[in-house]
């Protein structure tokens, strides 16, 4: 046995011991949905730290993230569902299939090559293609809204349904804003939220077809803000003050700034 099998073994270990009737009342009392819950917290931790590029910091996350995905396992184990070893050989069964370029005897020419044989060997673990079947159905429902809305949006247009070209979206952003403008005014609260979602959506097919991630986007902006949030507060800080004592005009002063010093 390796290291890498025994830590596995250990870790499960550990676990099952958090789990036992005299171990951790916490752990003891979690179900898979609570855990689950944790799963996009450390998934996005492991992001971060893969953005930073720190080998010690990716280490510790994606131990996080393990931890959490053993943790479900093992609940599912107790159920006499699942074991770890299932979800291991199901997995590894599956890259098997899914890669027969590698362990069979199909040619590829290409990466597009694989990513059309693995989207058909898809198709077919899932019965093929029938007629009337759901475009939408391979999208998670717990997906991030905007990450969500372009794939609704770009499975949609796979199908048809698409605007002509990036003037056809930019008039219905027109339209949506005047609809949201109207809800304002009426002071609809479920109106503005409805077309504050038409308009969020509307920018997402926008970005798809500028070629703009709206994942990714969106976060560029937040990080920004930050930046040049940090840049305004320390700029106060060193004047005694914080943004609660600056007028308008001296925020829009600093931030403006920021902006020149590309921050």
């Amino acid at each position: 046995m390796n290291q890498t099998q025994t830590q596995l073994q250990e870790l499960v270990a550990l676990i099952q011991r958090l789990r036992a009737p005299d171990g951790c009342p916490w752990d003891r009392k979690q179900t898979r949905q609570d855990i689950g819950k944790y799963l996009l917290d450390e998934s996005y931790e492991v992001l971060d730290a893969l953005t930073e590029n720190d080998p010690g910091h990716i280490q510790e996350e994606l131990g996080d993230l393990l931890f959490q995905i053993l943790f479900i396992a093992e609940i599912s184990a107790e159920a006499g569902e699942f074991s770890l070893a299932d979800v291991m050989k199901g997995i590894q069964e599956k890259m098997i299939r899914r890669h027969p370029h590698v362990f069979g005897d199909v040619k590829v020419e290409s990466v597009q090559d694989v990513k059309d044989n693995w989207q058909e060997i898809k198709k077919k673990e899932r019965g093929g293609a029938a007629p009337g079947e759901n475009p939408f159905g391979g999208i998670p429902r717990s997906m991030p809204a905007l990450q969500k809305a372009q794939k609704i949006s770009a499975a949609a247009s796979r199908r048809g349904f698409d605007w002509p070209d990036a003037n056809g979206v930019l008039d219905k952003l027109k339209e949506e804003l005047d609809e949201l403008e109207e809800a304002r005014k009426q002071g609809d609260a479920v109106k503005i939220e409805e077309e504050m979602g038409d308009l969020f959506f509307t920018l997402v097919n926008l970005g798809r077809f500028l070629n703009v991630d709206a994942e990714k986007a969106a976060a560029r902006a937040s990080d920004k803000f930050l930046r040049r949030w940090t840049y305004l507060t320390q700029t106060l800080a060193a004047q005694g003050r914080s943004p609660a004592d600056a007028t308008p005009a001296e925020l829009d002063l600093i931030w403006n700034k920021a902006k020149e010093k590309g921050i």
